[in-house]
């Protein structure tokens, strides 16, 4: 017969918190990793000695953590969940009758003593330092990697580059545009006039990077682990390509400095193949850098490229395809003169009663009376790479590459950050310390899931 159900009539009840919350639930394997111990001592300077007490840091740093692990991209409903989730009251240290924070609780402290103690950079080299640990970290190799996350920001309220300038009553976004002018990962990264500027977001580029309509974005900047997919480190810059560049050496450097880890190779594409990153990572970080060569000799007219002349380094000259000689002087200057253009390269010309004489001339310099060679001044650095890439080493590193794009897309449709929330350059850098805090703890709540309790019989 039909079942119905009745009101429980009991007055008490023994009710553990603990016993409601699965085994297996990932907020317990990240509750195991999180160590936040030292997060009231790094922002006890900034805040007052007399008043009321405030809302426990460690509570709003756990729920922020929720936010990012769960995609919960809303604070007011992140609030709201809390409230309602056994788990997440758990995991808060709540219990079941603790007062959960109002939403604009995470605002004020956020442009407040969060951003002047740097607490959330420290939350995140905390969980690096444990996956260091952990043995999830390895010297062997890294790889680095942009992605574009949508800025909150319209094209519709936006002014043309040319046109835009500052107000007095600006606001914090405009502030902070303004105070990164001279930042290499934003003003200073290049010297182009952005096309479109937003007036709710300055420092957000306009770009048509994604071959489709143009939007305002900023760039995420992963360095991580090529071994188990650990981030080592994040930085938020324009999305343009030298400010990328520019961000991954900041941050090889401060995982240098912070870590002490300097990997035996780099992985990355070839927007990082320029000949000053390659000669950088080569020349001063002695890095083998497994990154394809972003080269422009390759022609497409059915004449003779670069490749196609041999470089003796002994000689410094070029042999042509004929065996001829390319020099970048015939005669002897006085004063001596450096050979390098305006674009940084030396140029190697054949002679021109060689090229006269030469039966390949159609098919090397039909329309020149002799054939030059560019060489760029870190070209040494270039052939490095080159060289690296035609071994099986370079094959592996490629394929474990991948692994910063399987972050990226976990970022986005996973963690539901396909566009900001904030605003800003220091908004945009809250929120990327913030997934990647979390994509690092979700890792170690894989990889390093809680041991079974004493006694347990495997199955």
């Amino acid at each position: 017969m039909m079942g119905c159900q009745t009101a429980p009539a009991q007055l008490f009840y023994d009710f553990c918190l603990d016993d409601h919350v699965p085994a297996d639930h990932m907020l317990r394997g990240i509750d195991r990793h999180l160590e936040l111990d030292s997060v009231r001592a790094h922002l006890k300077p900034f805040y007052s000695a007399t008043g009321r007490p405030s809302i426990d840091p460690e509570l709003m740093m756990r729920m922020l953590i929720i936010g990012y692990s769960m995609g919960i991209r809303s604070e007011r409903r992140l609030c709201e969940e809390v409230h309602l989730n056994l788990a997440y009251r758990w995991f808060c240290r709540l219990g079941l009758d603790g007062k959960v924070p109002d939403h604009s609780s995470f605002s004020k402290n956020r442009h407040g003593r969060f951003r002047q103690s740097d607490i959330l950079r420290h939350m995140f080299e905390t969980v690096v330092e444990r996956c260091l640990s952990q043995g999830l970290v390895g010297t062997e190799g890294f790889a680095v990697d942009a992605s574009l996350i949508a800025a909150d920001a319209n094209k519709q309220r936006s002014v043309p580059g040319s046109e835009w300038e500052a107000k007095e009553d600006a606001g914090r976004s405009v502030q902070e545009y303004l105070a990164v002018l001279d930042d290499a990962a934003f003003g200073a990264a290049s010297p182009v006039t952005p096309k479109f500027i937003s007036s709710s977001d300055p420092a957000a580029q306009w770009t048509g990077a994604h071959k489709g309509h143009a939007f305002f974005a900023y760039a995420t900047n992963y360095l991580i682990d090529t071994d188990h997919g650990v981030i080592l480190d994040v930085e938020a810059t324009r999305a343009i390509r030298q400010a990328e560049v520019g961000a991954s050496r900041t941050m090889l450097g401060r995982t240098e400095n912070r870590f002490g880890l300097r990997p035996d190779y780099l992985a990355a594409d070839s927007a990082y193949g320029s000949a000053d990153n390659l000669a950088w990572l080569v020349n001063e970080k002695e890095i083998a850098p497994h990154i394809p060569v972003f080269d422009k000799s390759k022609r497409t007219d059915g004449t003779f490229s670069r490749s196609d002349f041999t470089w003796e380094a002994e000689k410094e000259q070029y042999l042509c395809p004929a065996g001829k000689e390319l020099k970048q002087f015939h005669r002897t200057y006085d004063p001596p003169r450096s050979g390098i253009t305006a674009e940084g390269t030396r140029l190697y010309r054949a002679s021109k009663k060689d090229c006269d004489q030469c039966e390949l001339k159609p098919r090397c310099c039909p329309n020149m009376p002799m054939r030059k060679v560019p060489r760029d001044l870190n070209e040494d650095a270039r052939d490095v790479a080159r060289a690296i890439a035609k071994t099986p080493e370079y094959e592996q590193s490629r394929h474990r590459r991948k692994k910063v794009e399987m972050l990226f897309a976990h970022l986005k449709r996973i963690l539901r950050m396909a566009r900001l929330r904030l605003r800003g350059p220091c908004g945009a850098r809250d929120e990327f310390l913030l997934a990647a805090t979390a994509q690092n703890l979700r890792r170690l709540a894989k990889l390093r899931p809680q041991m079974p309790p004493c006694g347990a019989i495997a199955a």
